[in-house]
């Protein structure tokens, strides 16, 4: 794969409740040449999702056809459901120059390094505390009690694993972490374009 050599691989990982679904949309918004992967899922589809738009919704059977036919760049079982990332939408995007943001749990990341680390730049968003992460959780009304307690409990695990990150931000300003991210992006392009050969 001819890859342009500034454009990267944006990886951003949270706990669920983090804040991150906020960010990303509204990262999209203000980048330029800045694409989102659309990430497929057999898990069901939340209230207000879109089919295409926020994941690609299919069934086990095909989500395992994708995989041993090699149309996944990766894929992990999170929460009881399986999530991958199509491998022909990152590689004609990068090799037109064009970024990708990509929301993924950390072993999806992890994965990631292994295949093309020298193309991602990983940020990890920390809610402010693990209060107000259950505030949040709470607040969406879509998961029951024990539901939350799991994640929460889910969300140490995570949180252990934020070393091996490129960044790590607090998210306790939307627009600030937005910023950041901005930033590092940025950031990380203009070192890539430095390296490019003459």
């Amino acid at each position: 794969m001819a890859v342009k050599s500034d454009s990267v691989l944006l990886v951003l990982s949270s706990p669920s409740g983090a804040g991150k679904t906020t960010i990303l949309e509204k990262l999209l918004e203000r980048s330029t040449n800045l694409v989102r992967s659309v990430s497929i899922t057999t898990r069901k589809p939340r209230p207000g999702e879109v089919d295409g738009k926020d994941y690609f919704f299919v069934t086990e059977e095909k989500f395992r056809e994708l995989c041993e036919t090699g149309q996944m760049l990766e894929y992990a079982k999170v929460f009881e459901s399986f999530y991958g990332i199509p491998r022909d939408f990152i590689e004609q995007n990068l090799s037109n120059g064009i970024s990708i943001l990509l929301s993924i749990d950390w072993q999806g990341a992890f994965h990631l390094f292994k295949l093309m680390r020298e193309k991602v730049v990983s940020v990890f968003i920390l809610p402010p505390s693990m209060e107000e992460l259950r505030l949040r959780l709470q607040k969406r009304n879509s998961d029951s009690a024990s539901e939350i307690e799991r994640r929460l409990a889910e969300a140490q695990k995570e949180m252990s694993k934020r070393d091996r990150y490129d960044y790590v931000i607090i998210n306790d300003d939307v627009d600030k972490s937005v910023e950041e991210i901005s930033l590092i992006l940025n950031k990380e392009r203009l070192k890539r374009s430095k390296e490019r050969p003459n």
